[in-house]
């Protein structure tokens, strides 16, 4: 639907586009459906009582002070917390590097502002996160792929693509990497190719920014340092939050940067809200400060690895032999490739027809292409809902592979009322 006030819109404001998960989650919402799709935290996970415990301390003791504004940059007690936690992990900064933000989504776009003129460059990998390629195209940069294998963004085709660009008179602003659990692909990226991709940033002067919003989260193999831990010019903005490991509604998320950096952004910040919900800050530094985080943490991981393997498992007995994922050793996410012939985008309105859902991988790859793909979330269903919405889905592919083989024509989409995609 076009507005009436449209011809008033900026340009910036017509060039946005909802976001493809957004959308997708609005057709989930139906009881029977069965949904994969969002990047849920389980409702389980959530420590509701410890947080009544905190809130009802902090309102007798503290009721004023968390009620009132606070500052740009967080609360002083939350952003010393995560420095102490951060430096435990090998950074070496104080709570002066620390700003919180309103959730990780926020930090992309305060840094976007700050970096991006319209036309600039910015590197992800292939495929990548949608939330960060909306926030960079939102003020007009243009986005370069990178292909991901096993390990994460391969340095040589990394390299590869900035002699072509240069050839081409254009130097990228930034390189945006998920290092750990990497959504919507579960890769990691191993230590001496985090050390190489950090070589290439220097030699061609790009802000990394360091997005870790599951690198707690894992269920298997050896913890990898942070790239920030091996940051010799102050190039690293690592992102954390708290909304994969205690409560997204806080919307609490950090920014690590050197003083120069983060004072730009603090700057930056001002302009969009002024602070972040103080409340939410005081009840995370209570939280961390009674030593609760930890404890939480094994309890959570716990839960998160048995839903993992209780999906790979059902996937091992229902999916087709032409389905293929790999197992991750952390995170949320597990990534399925297809025959090429399929395209998961049209396949969508099939499985919403089979009461299951998913997210088509083209919304992870800002050249749109991986069509054959799809991301599943484990997380957020129950043990019986696995079982049952990864058998829907697999009738769903095989189906689909049967069609495609026959010539039958694929589903297509139609708009809904308010003429969005469905599907999208």
């Amino acid at each position: 639907m076009v507005s009436k006030f449209s011809h008033l819109y900026s340009k910036n404001a017509k060039e946005m586009k909802a976001s493809e998960i957004r959308e997708l989650l609005k057709l989930t919402e139906r009881k029977e459906v069965i949904s994969f799709a969002g990047g849920l935290p389980n409702p389980g996970a959530f420590p509701v009582e410890r947080v009544r415990e905190i809130c009802s301390y902090l309102l007798d003791e503290k009721g004023p002070n968390i009620l009132q504004y606070g500052t740009t940059e967080g609360v002083k007690e939350l952003r010393i917390a995560i420095a102490d936690r951060m430096n435990k992990k090998g950074m070496n900064i104080t709570y002066k590097n620390v700003l919180i933000t309103s959730g990780s989504q926020q930090a992309l776009d305060l840094i976007s502002k700050t970096f991006l003129d319209p036309d600039d460059t910015v590197i992800v990998g292939a495929p990548t996160y949608l939330g960060a390629t909306n926030a960079f195209r939102s003020y007009g940069a243009v986005m370069e792929s990178v292909l991901l294998d096993e390990n994460g963004m391969d340095p040589d085709l990394l390299e590869d693509k900035l002699r072509l660009l240069q050839m081409h008179g254009r130097s990228p602003q930034l390189l945006y990497l998920i290092p750990a659990f990497q959504n919507p692909s579960g890769v990691t990226i191993p230590l001496e190719r985090r050390k190489r991709l950090l070589e290439i940033a220097r030699e061609y002067d790009m802000i990394v920014i360091e997005d870790a919003p599951y690198s707690e989260l894992r269920y298997s193999g050896e913890a990898v340092k942070p790239m920030k831990t091996m940051d010799e010019d102050g190039r690293v903005i690592y992102l954390g939050t708290f909304s994969k490991v205690l409560a997204p509604g806080f919307r609490i998320a950090w920014c690590i940067a050197d003083q120069d950096l983060l004072n730009k952004l603090i700057i930056v910040k001002q302009a969009a809200d002024l602070c972040t919900n103080t409340f939410g800050q005081y009840i995370a530094a209570e939280y961390l400060t009674r030593g609760y985080m930890d404890e939480h943490l094994e309890k959570i991981k716990a839960l998160y690895k048995n839903k993992c393997d209780h999906m790979l498992a059902a996937m091992d007995k229902h999916f087709p032999k032409e389905a293929k994922w790999a197992k991750p050793e952390g995170g949320m996410f597990i990534w399925v490739e297809l025959p090429k012939y399929i395209d998961t985008k049209d396949m969508f309105t099939h499985a919403l027809e089979n009461n299951v859902a998913y997210v088509h991988g083209a919304s992870f790859y800002a050249d749109h292409s991986g069509r054959n793909t799809m991301r599943l979330n484990f997380t957020y269903a129950t043990d019986e809902d696995i079982d049952i919405g990864i058998k829907r889905l697999a009738d769903t592919i095989k189906q689909e592979i049967v069609n495609q083989k026959n010539g039958k024509p694929a589903h297509t989409f139609k708009p809904d009322e308010e003429g969005l995609v469905v599907g999208v």
